[in-house]
């Protein structure tokens, strides 16, 4: 039996997610987007995991699977028996922190609004203990009282890191939380986070396309495609040694200074296929170079020889596809 410390603090089972596009005479629906498509992950308590995917994948109706904003339509998601108000404890930092703050408080009361809207305090405590997130972050007590509009990129980034923790949650899901900051402050802004998650034990689930930030900060990675996972793992074994032509292609495409562009896996075709109407057997064999006899079939996430290095691709597992 699991302990209860050892538990995740999420974990998602056979989970799917699917969205009516269209319906008969009747308003019935007939026709549907499949944004998730059996995944089987969990969330440990203190790491860093990573999702990558290109766009379409399925990376941000996961973000609002684990937020829970929204529930499956199969499947299961499991939260820690710890959290009595699982939603109030998995908080989120976006992508672009102008457009998720609140313009019309002062900072103080941005930082403080998921404890004030749950009734968490008066006012005045609330603010001391505005000071104190704000110091964690970087930023200065007497900025408290300023406005969103006043403070710079990665300043309001910084702000809106400190409104995630002010809930104390379980899980923060950070949602590409640097691509809309200058370089210069990209890698302030992810250091920051790093030493806060060092220094508190925090949890992150981030998501990103950018391979090089995922391989800066997180402990595990999970590849998306068309809302599966294909490979999950450590970061070093997932991104160091790939095993499924997805992942190896998604590797192959990050551009290198100096480099010309020539991927080492090959894609027969560019193009994401539709979620609508989803590919029979492996998702990916219509675009891999490596596709085969066996491939036509279902494929399943099993696991390689070594530690918690899994592949969805019956090349790699050695096993013959199937359900599932």
């Amino acid at each position: 039996m699991t302990d209860a410390a050892d538990a995740p603090v999420l974990a998602l089972d056979e989970v799917e997610v699917r969205f009516p596009v269209a319906a008969d005479w009747l308003g019935r629906p007939n026709r549907y987007a499949h944004a998730i498509n059996g995944v089987t992950l969990d969330v440990r308590r203190g790491e860093i995991l990573g999702i990558v995917g290109e766009s379409g994948c399925g990376k941000s109706t996961l973000a609002q699977l684990l937020m829970g904003l929204l529930e499956p339509t199969g499947g299961d998601v499991r939260r820690a028996a710890a959290s009595d108000a699982a939603r109030a404890n998995v908080q989120i930092v976006f992508q672009d922190p102008q457009s998720s703050l609140d313009p019309r408080l002062p900072v103080w009361r941005v930082i403080m609004e998921p404890v004030y809207v749950r009734g968490g305090g008066r006012l005045s405590s609330l603010r001391g203990r505005a000071a104190q997130l704000a110091l964690k972050v970087g930023l200065r007590a007497e900025q408290l009282d300023r406005y969103v509009h006043e403070f710079s990129g990665g300043q309001r980034q910084r702000i809106a890191i400190a409104r995630a923790l002010s809930s104390d949650p379980d899980v923060i899901v950070l949602d590409e939380p640097t691509s809309a900051l200058d370089i210069s402050v990209q890698a302030q802004i992810l250091n920051l986070l790093l030493d806060l998650q060092r220094a508190y034990g925090l949890t992150y689930v981030l998501i990103s396309h950018n391979v090089s930030v995922v391989r800066h900060l997180c402990d595990r990675v999970a590849v998306m495609y068309l809302g599966q996972i294909v490979e999950v793992g450590r970061a070093r074994d997932v991104l160091g040694d790939p095993r499924h032509p997805y992942t190896r292609l998604l590797l192959d495409s990050v551009p290198r200074l100096g480099e010309p562009f020539a991927p080492g896996v090959p894609s027969v075709n560019t193009e994401l296929p539709s979620n609508r109407t989803l590919p029979a057997g492996c998702f990916f064999r219509d675009r891999c170079p490596m596709a085969t006899a066996g491939c036509e079939l279902p494929q399943r996430l099993k696991p390689l020889p070594g530690d918690e290095h899994a592949c969805r691709c019956h090349l790699q597992t050695g096993e013959t596809a199937g359900p599932g």
